[in-house]
């Protein structure tokens, strides 16, 4: 269970930064090579091969080799992990949310009186 968690991590600390979310968002329509990546971003091509080892760590991304080409393909598997995890916890949360609007409304209601 550790693993998975430590996983997980590496999804949501890859996902924190909006650089690297922006290049999740360009690989949906398919793979693009690291050039067509760096493009829209007024950043080094080593700051970029860093937010794509990050990307690669997490296992969002897969890197591969075609000649002199290299492409990055978007991996979703993490992404549903993650999305399952948010899931799992919604319930839960959306019930703390609702016993703490409950509690400042009766606050307010104190405040008020």
């Amino acid at each position: 269970m550790a693993g998975a968690a430590d996983e997980l991590s590496l999804v949501f600390q890859a996902l924190a930064d909006p650089t690297r979310r922006a290049i999740i968002s360009r690989l949906r329509s398919g793979p693009t090579t690291v050039g067509e990546l760096a493009e829209p971003f007024a950043m080094s091509r080593p700051a970029i091969s860093q937010h794509l080892k990050v990307l690669e760590r997490a296992g969002l991304i897969e890197r591969t080799a075609d000649a002199q080409w290299r492409r990055c393909t978007l991996r979703t598997e993490p992404l549903d992990e993650a999305s399952a995890w948010v899931e799992r916890h919604r319930d839960e949360w959306n019930e703390r949310f609702d016993l703490l609007d409950e509690r400042l409304r009766e606050l307010k209601g104190q405040t008020d009186a």
